[in-house]
């Protein structure tokens, strides 16, 4: 059933992936978070080896695909550039019209490999330069950072970056995994509904709200001015991105780790400034919004997570992509559980008044 995928609990603050707590699952490498997210149980040292190996060999990208990315234009989000390649990719699948379990799982793991070579790959040219070959002995978040940069990222980088894949691995029927799924109910293939996750995921209302925090915190500049933007933002009753959830009514669990990671990540580099850009936000909010006026508006995924971008050199142009890196392994689990049901999702047009 759909509902053991993840659960979520937005009174408590409580997020699970598979019965098990994200504070448990965020110590463990992307690959097992991702076997157990598809397969449904964690593997044992032998399954991850095998997984992770299978992951690593399917990293590259055919000089095909190659010449696709350099049609793109490059001063487009690298959304509009990955749903595209996406789509082309994969008529070089060799699993394509295979849609038992076994071909399915195939696929899965193409993709899960290949978006992160894709976005690096884009972003590389966009920047004039020679998109770098994947690494097949990193681990998931290290060998993107290596991809995008061109040299090996830090051990508290890649942890970071391999956490941050995680955290965004799953969250329910959110609109992304939703638009999958409807994808996936009309027995249509697994690129497809990926492909229809990430047209769900580039909008600004979710996953695109990440880039928008990255260009809060930067118009802000200083921790000096926070106060006063965010005042003026709710004198006029605009919505402060990186706030708020649907779902939570305290704060994110996501989001606390996400704090926690990006001051690791401030301290090591012995340069506050994002952070405490980023906190006198928050405590704004939270004294404003929570504390006088009884709000549920705490920080969300996207707040901190913006934070840990800044402070990697991350530009906001790969914020939704690098979501979507991590989402792809929920995404499947979705499509899985919704192809084993075999029945269209056919909402009625009367539940368009509950949204």
């Amino acid at each position: 059933m759909s509902k053991n995928i993840c659960f979520i609990d937005g009174l408590e603050g409580i997020l699970k992936y598979r019965e098990i707590d994200i504070n448990q699952l965020v110590e463990l490498p992307y690959d097992a978070v991702s076997y157990l997210l598809i397969l449904g149980e964690l593997p044992v040292d032998q399954e991850l080896a095998e997984y992770s190996s299978r992951l690593h060999g399917e990293r590259e990208i055919n000089r095909e695909v190659m010449d696709i990315i350099r049609m793109c234009k490059l001063n487009i989000d690298s959304m509009e550039a990955l749903r595209t390649i996406v789509s082309f990719i994969s008529q070089f699948d060799p699993d394509i019209n295979d849609s038992s379990p076994e071909g399915n799982l195939r696929k899965a793991i193409r993709l899960i490999a290949k978006i992160p070579t894709i976005v690096a790959a884009y972003y590389r040219m966009a920047n004039g330069k020679e998109p770098l070959p994947p690494d097949r002995f990193l681990s998931h978040g290290a060998n993107f950072l290596y991809m995008i940069r061109g040299s090996k990222p830090s051990q508290l980088e890649a942890e970071v970056m391999e956490k941050d894949f995680i955290l965004s691995a799953e969250h329910e029927l959110n609109a992304s995994t939703f638009s999958s799924r409807v994808t996936a109910s009309t027995l249509s293939d697994l690129y497809s509904a990926v492909v229809s996750g990430l047209c769900t995921l580039k909008g600004p209302l979710h996953g695109g709200a990440r880039s928008e925090v990255m260009n809060m915190i930067e118009e802000i500049a200083c921790p000096e001015n926070a106060e006063e933007f965010i005042l003026e933002k709710i004198a006029k009753k605009e919505k402060i991105m990186g706030f708020g959830h649907r779902v939570y009514k305290t704060y994110d669990p996501r989001g606390m780790i996400f704090k926690q990671l990006s001051r690791q990540l401030a301290e090591a580099k012995g340069d506050m400034h994002w952070y405490e850009i980023a906190e006198a936000i928050e405590n704004t909010v939270i004294r404003e919004l929570v504390e006088k006026k009884g709000k549920p508006i705490y920080p969300n995924v996207d707040f901190y997570s913006g934070v840990i971008y800044k402070y990697m050199d991350i530009p906001p142009q790969l914020a939704t992509s690098i979501f979507a890196i991590g989402r792809v392994s929920g995404w499947i689990a979705h499509c899985f559980d919704q192809y084993e049901k075999k029945r269209i999702i056919r909402p009625r047009a009367f539940m368009l008044d509950e949204c």
